[in-house]
Parts: C-alpha cells; sequence; structure tokens
C-alpha cells in the first residue's frame, strides 16, 4: 500500500514540475513576444519621425557624414602605418643589434639561398662567356 502511495506522490510531482516548467515557459514567452512588438513598433514610429528630418537635412547630413568617414579612415590608416613602422624599426634595431628577433632565421636562410643563387649565376655567366669568346676565336 505504501508503494501505491510513494507511486502517486512522484506522479503528482512530476506533474506538478511540468505544470510549472510550462507556466515558467510560457510567461518568458509571452514577456518576450511583447518586448518584440514593444521594439518593433518604436522602430516604425522612430522611423516615420526621422524620415521627413532626414529627407530635408540630407544635403547636409551626406556630406558631413562623407567627411568624418574619409577623417577616421585617413586617421585610422595613418595609426596602423605609423604603428607598423615603429615595429618594423624595433625589429631592425633588435636584429642589427645580435638579439635574434622572430623571422631573423628566416630572413638569413633566405639571405643565405640567394646569395648561393647570385654565386651560381655568376659561375654560369662566367662559362659561358668563356663557350662563346672560345666559339669567336675559333670562327675567326
Amino acid at each position: 500500500m505504501s508503494q501505491i502511495q510513494s507511486g502517486r506522490h512522484e506522479q503528482h510531482q512530476q506533474l506538478s514540475r511540468q505544470v510549472a516548467k510550462t507556466t515558467t515557459a510560457v510567461t518568458v514567452g509571452g514577456s518576450l513576444m511583447v518586448l518584440s512588438g514593444l521594439t518593433l513598433a518604436v522602430t516604425v514610429i522612430g522611423l516615420v519621425v526621422a524620415t521627413p528630418l532626414l529627407v530635408i537635412f540630407s544635403p547636409v547630413l551626406v556630406p558631413a557624414a562623407i567627411t568624418i568617414f574619409m577623417i577616421l579612415g585617413g586617421l585610422l590608416a595613418a595609426t596602423a602605418f605609423g604603428a607598423t613602422a615603429t615595429f618594423v624599426f624595433y625589429w631592425m634595431y633588435r636584429y642589427t643589434t645580435g638579439k635574434h628577433p622572430i623571422g631573423a632565421d628566416q630572413l638569413d636562410y633566405a639571405r643565405d639561398r640567394l646569395a648561393h643563387a647570385a654565386h651560381d649565376i655568376k659561375e654560369k655567366a662566367e662559362q659561358l662567356g668563356q663557350q662563346a669568346q672560345q666559339q669567336v676565336k675559333t670562327s675567326i
């Protein structure tokens, strides 16, 4: 008999939890729907009020907006170029003083490869020059 009562008690608790969850979901969902509707209404009213003002002042606002955009873009670009130049100078200072900054190994490797390639090209040019001189001497 006690098992039957405990089973009913568990079913009653599950039902009350389900009702609480449903009530909470409906309350939160309804509140969010009301806030969404209010936001939409305020947006539409704001556009209705602002549109005539934007149309009237557009000959002033559009050039002002373009000017502000260009000024901010120029300042941003100048700041970025200045920061990049500062970093490059700092990197070069560290490289020349032997502090081995990031990327120095790659730069040394590239320099060595270019030096070897230039040496190989020089040797090849000397060989071709000698061959051309020999051909000229034999043809004369």
